[in-house]
């Protein structure tokens, strides 16, 4: 049996490795409170463009939303990033997930979700010659980080940009997305984005 990775100490590894040279990030960002540390702790390594590509979010208000919200933190920030959006496009999902929709939540339709957000990630990424790729999900403790770093690094295979392996709850990071959610006065949904995560009961991500 194999030791369980820890994608948050091969992160630091990395970072450790570029001796303060800054290499260009393209993070794929699910909402403004996830993004938050995400943000604080990497800025200073990576030079980031945020990715927000989302067809799960099927509902255009709530994905609008959504939108706002990051631009508005990058804003108050102070960073100077750019925020790229592909057309909004919900039937990528739903086609995706069709026959999904009673899995549970977690199960095999999130993994379709997980795969279809990162590819379109990692397509983008490689296209414009970024160094790394990444998303902000797996900040959340309702995510499974194994699946989300395995799926990266499948994508990235062969591939010129490579998967940045994270772990971004570690270290206090979801507290401290609470935080600076807070702080910046966030808009917190209270679920992930699909119309069948609207069934369950979770607190804000």
């Amino acid at each position: 049996m194999s030791a369980k990775r820890n994608y948050q100490k091969e992160l630091e590894g990395i970072i450790a490795s570029l001796n303060g040279e800054k290499k260009s990030l393209l993070m794929h960002a699910c909402c403004a409170p996830c993004s938050s540390y995400c943000l604080e702790y990497l800025k200073d390594y990576f030079n980031i463009t945020l990715f927000f590509y989302n067809p799960n979010i099927t509902d255009e208000q709530e994905f609008n939303t959504r939108l706002a919200e990051l631009q508005r933190l990058v804003d108050e920030m102070n960073l100077n990033i750019d925020v790229v959006c592909p057309p909004y496009n919900p039937q990528e999902f739903l086609g995706k997930t069709q026959g999904m929709e009673n899995c549970v939540e977690g199960g095999e339709r999130c993994s379709v979700c997980y795969g279809l957000r990162l590819a379109k990630a990692c397509e983008y990424a490689e296209s414009r010659g970024f160094d790394y790729y990444c998303s902000t999900l797996s900040i959340s403790p309702y995510k499974n980080c194994d699946k989300l770093n395995t799926i990266g690094e499948a994508l990235a295979k062969d591939k010129k940009v490579k998967h940045l392996p994270n772990d971004f709850k570690k270290r206090g990071g979801y507290a401290r997305s609470v935080e600076l959610s807070k702080e910046y006065k966030l808009y917190r949904q209270s679920f992930c984005g699909c119309l069948y995560s609207q069934r369950t009961e979770n607190e804000p991500l």
